[in-house]
């Protein structure tokens, strides 16, 4: 019986990912789980999903272009059974437990009922499922759940003919995010790749690490873009350190932080279209990040710092990379983080300013250092240590550019200033300083923005099976302590990261 269940349960040969099998005897794992989940459900959910057996071919019995029209297979095979539940017509090469279901008319009561007499007996009846990512028990549904989550994100991948701009180090890990059924296509980013390509070939891009001249060339070109960058719950480290990401967005209509344009999270934003179940999903979420500590760079303190001010209203500003493409197409009038600094002290002339430089920039690996006599100058407290969600815990008030902590600080509950205009700015839940697109302005719960921007707009990836996962697996692993570092380079970034912040400091103090 084990045979078929193991045939319709796979797990998709995602890049780096070990064999893993998610369907096990009486004895070898606890009971099933699913013990009243009735046959017909269960036909339901796989034809819902449109998963069984290796779905993520490209001739798989579910796809509307697939090459067979008649699955022909010997009686016992269970492709004869999946093809039935997928409403492809069977051919039998030999007599089987299955054949009976070719002489069965196709949409017929009597096929339905053998259908479900075979998937009781071979899928549900002595058969324990196993969750892929932990080995715990789970239900049948479930498991055809995460089967469907990866069938979707293997179908969106599909037309990937072409990927630019991916650093080796970043490659093991987006990999499995950009998997579209064969080995992703990176290729260096050159004109001669992109006239190799076909007209109208779907282009996975990383902008900002490709030349301006091809990326005007792809722009204008006759090929679709999916604009790929980092998730908002990233890593633990800094992608200037060349620790990869554990999480991306691919947006095939701009990308989050272009405010000139319109996205597809704007587009998911403004739908708001949540089940109680996603809100309730979203407010869990959000309360885990608060009291975990969770940001986009890892785990850090969630008690908050110290207050210093004593009384006086305590403002949080955010540095931020300036020349990072967020505050290029973002921002408004303040671009830099000098600027941002006076326009919150002219503001409020009373508050206790606390700064807290970028860690990238403070690394010494991007532009956007002010000196620190400078900045102590409009700001009354440097933080350029202390953990980020300590920092927006004891402020009152949260001031950013585009910077995703202004979106962390909602989380909170924070009254959150925006200079620029972030994908987080326009939805009632901030006070927006620089003009927001016409195209927001649909108020937004807190649960709402949360559930789309964290469970619906990135995919992520469990460091542990490297399979694509859910935000709840990967905010576990990053709390567990796991992470992935390439350990020849991260030393390396770090002491040159070390040797330009010296030498900064040295030119600031003559």
């Amino acid at each position: 019986m084990r045979h078929a269940a193991r045939f319709f349960f796979q797990v998709p040969p995602f890049p780096g990912a070990r064999d893993r099998d998610i369907v096990t005897a009486p004895g070898r794992s606890p009971a099933s789980v699913d013990k009243n989940i009735s046959a017909k459900s269960l036909v339901r959910a796989l034809r819902d999903k449109r998963v069984g057996g290796e779905f993520w071919s490209d001739d798989d019995v579910w796809s509307d272009s697939s090459s067979r029209q008649v699955i022909r297979a010997k009686g016992d095979d269970p492709r004869l059974l999946l093809g039935a539940i997928a409403g492809r017509a069977l051919s039998s090469l030999s007599p089987g437990q299955f054949s009976v279901l070719e002489a069965e008319k196709p949409g017929s009561d009597a096929l339905e009922t053998a259908i479900e007499e075979f998937v009781e007996h071979h899928l549900l009846r002595g058969v324990n499922y196993v969750d892929p990512f932990n080995g715990n028990p789970i239900s049948a549904i479930a498991l055809i759940d995460v089967l469907g989550s990866w069938r979707r994100l293997v179908d969106t991948n599909r037309p990937i003919a072409a990927a630019f701009g991916f650093a080796r180090w970043k490659r093991d890990t987006v990999a499995p995010l950009l998997w579209g059924g064969r080995a992703v296509p990176f290729r260096p980013a050159r004109a001669s790749e992109l006239a190799a390509l076909p007209k109208g070939a779907t282009v996975a891009v990383w902008k900002a690490r490709v030349p301006s001249s091809f990326l005007q060339q792809l722009e204008a070109g006759p090929w679709q873009i999916m604009e790929v960058e980092d998730g908002f719950i990233r890593s633990a480290g800094l992608g200037a350190d060349c620790v990869p990401p554990l999480s991306i967005v691919v947006d095939d209509l701009g990308v989050h932080y272009d405010r000139t344009r319109p996205s597809r999270l704007e587009e998911m934003l403004a739908r708001r279209d949540y089940s109680p179940e996603d809100l309730a999903r979203a407010s869990h979420l959000r309360e885990w990040i608060i009291q975990s500590g969770i940001s986009k760079y890892g785990v850090s303190s969630a008690v908050p710092a110290a207050r210093i001010g004593g009384s006086r209203r305590h403002i949080l500003v955010v540095g931020q990379v300036e020349d990072d493409r967020s505050v290029l197409f973002g921002s408004g009038e303040v671009r830099s983080n000098l600027e941002l600094l006076k326009r919150v002290r002219a503001q409020a002339p009373d508050a206790w300013i606390i700064y807290r430089p970028h860690p990238d920039v403070e690394a010494g690996h991007r532009k956007g250092a002010i000196p620190i006599q400078v900045a102590r100058g409009f700001a009354d407290q440097i933080e350029p240590a202390t953990p980020i969600q300590g920092l927006i815990s004891l402020a009152d008030e949260v001031h950013v550019m585009t910077s995703l902590a202004g979106f962390e600080a909602l989380l909170q509950g924070k009254t959150v200033t925006t200079y620029g205009t972030p994908f987080f700015a326009g939805w009632g839940l901030t006070r927006d300083l620089a003009p927001v697109p016409v195209r927001r302005g649909t108020p937004l719960t807190l649960d709402e923005l949360t559930s789309t921007v964290l469970l619906r707009y990135p995919r992520y990836l469990d460091p542990v099976t490297n399979l694509p996962c859910t935000a709840e697996t990967l905010v576990t692993r990053l709390l567990s302590g796991v992470q992935r570092q390439n350990r020849a380079i991260v030393p390396l970034r770090r002491l040159a990261g070390w040797a330009r912040r010296s030498v900064a400091q040295l030119a600031g103090t003559r």
